[in-house]
């Protein structure tokens, strides 16, 4: 009885030194373990590193040329943006849409406008050096410098007295039909920026005539150009910015009227004088010659005026068979140099 007892308490001493859960920070046998550690610092890969957020501006530009180039700049992207986003709300079903573009679908337009909004804009490059020498031409207020340097842009004196801010939009007597593509800022940039490769890809061209009439004609019968012609593009963001944020729901679009010329004028007048001297003659035949020596000498100052007006016409002809007017600038091929004026 006494030795059983004994190994009775020697069990439990036993049990008591070997308990059956660990103690304290002992890990349990086949415990799992999670050990957290810090991940290495991923290399930059960011899709858009390096991406050129302003069009940049040449160091020949002194600080007030800069200024308005950028403020151009600013307002062209304005234009396209407010021109992207009419045709995001409205798709074809919008009447300014038809009038310029016809039935023709909106992913073009759509494309060239967030293109100068959003796209990157390094290959380009805007200065004011004269580097061709053609800002000591008269009229020329800026070029494309073409096959020289086809990503950049001059930008003459004669743009900073010319072009108008766009928050003068339908001030100063204009409207769309009958104003000029470049009289503000942010559509002579517009226009200079669609020459850039790596804007208009060499797709977006001079498709119209006739500026206007001649752009609202190619969207009735081939609007498949219409999305890629430059006046078209102009044309359409200047109307939509002056119907939906300049003078909202009424713009100012304007009625196209024809100019007339001044020979034919000088035509006409010379010949309503030969009427009005045959019926002089039926009434006094010496008041007749006097008059008829008036006519005369009126005739001959005409044709003098008709001669003079049509030879720079014929220059610009012979110029058209290789380069290519474009309001105050030629569009020539490479190696042709432009003429040494302006398009009349």
């Amino acid at each position: 009885m006494v030795a059983y007892t004994s190994l009775a308490l020697l069990g439990a001493s036993v049990a008591v030194a070997n308990p059956l859960f660990p103690r304290g920070n002992q890990v349990r046998q086949n415990q799992v373990v999670t050990v957290t550690m810090a991940a290495p610092t991923p290399s930059n890969t960011a899709w858009n590193a390096g991406a050129v957020t302003e069009y940049p501006i040449h160091a020949s530009c002194n600080a007030t040329q800069r200024a308005y180039i950028k403020n151009g700049l600013e307002e062209t992207i304005t234009i396209c943006r407010q021109a992207r986003d009419h045709i995001l709300r409205w798709g074809n079903s919008s009447s300014i849409y038809q009038k310029y573009f016809g039935n023709a679908s909106t992913g073009e337009p759509l494309g060239w406008f967030t293109k100068i909004v959003d796209g990157d804009k390094s290959d380009v490059l805007f200065r004011c050096d004269n580097v061709d020498g053609n800002c000591r031409l008269p009229g020329w207020a800026g070029h494309w410098r073409g096959s020289n340097a086809t990503s950049e842009t001059v930008i003459c004196d004669l743009s900073y007295e010319l072009r108008r801010p766009l928050e003068g939009m339908c001030m100063f007597g204009y409207n769309v039909a009958n104003g000029a593509t470049n009289f503000y800022w942010a559509s002579d940039l517009l226009h200079r920026l669609l020459h850039i490769p790596k804007v208009g890809e060499g797709v977006v061209e001079h498709y119209s005539t006739g500026k206007y009439p001649g752009v609202i004609s190619m969207a009735k019968t081939n609007a498949t150009w219409s999305v890629r012609d430059s006046d078209t593009l102009q044309y359409f963001a200047l109307e939509v910015y002056a119907h939906d944020v300049a003078v909202p729901g009424i713009g100012c679009a304007g009625t196209y009227t024809a100019t007339s010329s001044a020979p034919v004028a000088a035509a006409t007048s010379s010949s309503r004088a030969a009427s009005s001297v045959a019926v002089s003659a039926t009434r006094s035949p010496a008041a007749a010659v006097s008059s008829a020596a008036a006519v005369i000498s009126s005739a001959v100052a005409a044709v003098s005026s008709v001669r003079a007006s049509a030879a720079p016409a014929v220059s610009s002809r012979v110029a058209d068979t290789t380069c290519t007017p474009h309001d105050d600038h030629w569009h020539c091929p490479p190696g042709v140099t432009p003429p040494s004026s302006p398009p009349s």
